[in-house]
């Protein structure tokens, strides 16, 4: 067996015991010294490699670039939703009304039991129109916009084959309790959080309901569609399998973080 100084001169087995203490001190300092080098050296690399595929790395699939409504569908554009500040939002609430993927108009705050404050009214998702406006907050109004632009639309063309040309729904707005009942808490709907769509209208002329659709074998898949791309857009999408209270709609709201049932 052979051993080594600090200075790298070899020494036998049988010489190690005339090895000084300093010399074995320096001996195993020396060693440890080129294994930290290494390991500093592997430390840069990395830190390198990952600062410089930070910089190349497309903005969609960089959670901490600012949200643009060119962002695809996915994780990482749910959850800058998610985390919009309300000047972002509305910036990009401005932007989307100017290249018509929606037209809002601001509202007013009011008091009472249920005040709202930063809200709009919802007249249309550009070329598909409404059976009526509904007030919405701004990250549920952007949230729609970007789902009907990216999802519905695309969806009902590809399963139903006729473009998508109108959203009826059943309200925002609604100052109660979920379901009403006086012991539980505020429901989204009082907050202007949440719509309930009821039905789509085809260019084709037909109109599809929840309620008859979800049973159907033709429009079923196509709806089961629509409400499982609804996750990457709000908080929850409840439809009729969640209970029998939304048996004929499709509940779309802002809290929680993608559950849909």
């Amino acid at each position: 067996l052979t051993l080594f100084q600090s200075d790298e001169k070899p020494i036998t087995y049988h010489d190690a015991r005339r090895v000084s203490r300093p010399s074995a001190i320096m001996f195993w300092g020396y060693r440890g010294g080129r294994v930290k080098g290494k390991s500093l050296l592997t430390v840069f690399i990395i830190v390198a490699v990952a600062t410089a595929g930070y910089r190349w790395l497309p903005s969609h699939y960089n959670p901490f670039t600012p949200l643009t409504l060119d962002d695809p569908p996915g994780k990482i554009t749910q959850f800058k939703l998610r985390r919009l500040t309300p000047e972002a939002c509305e910036s990009l609430l401005t932007e989307a009304n100017q290249r018509a993927l929606i037209r809002t108009q601001p509202v007013a705050d009011s008091a009472g039991a249920c005040p709202l404050s930063n809200v709009v009214r919802v007249s249309n998702f550009g070329p598909v129109s409404l059976n009526s406006s509904f007030l919405a907050s701004c990250p549920l109004a952007l949230s729609s916009a970007l789902f009907v632009s990216q999802q519905v639309r695309p969806l009902t063309k590809s399963w139903m084959g006729s473009e998508l040309t109108r959203i009826d729904h059943l309200g925002s707005y609604a100052c109660r309790n979920i379901y009403g009942r006086p012991d539980a808490r505020r429901s989204e709907h009082a907050t202007a959080e949440a719509l309930d769509i009821s039905a789509f209208r085809l260019a084709n002329g037909e109109r599809i309901t929840i309620l008859r659709g979800w049973s159907s074998a033709k429009t079923q898949p196509w709806l089961q569609a629509l409400l499982a791309a609804s996750c990457g857009y709000y908080g929850n999408g409840l439809g009729p399998e969640y209970n029998a209270a939304h048996a004929n709609h499709f509940h779309l709201g802002m809290r929680g973080f993608g559950l849909c049932r």
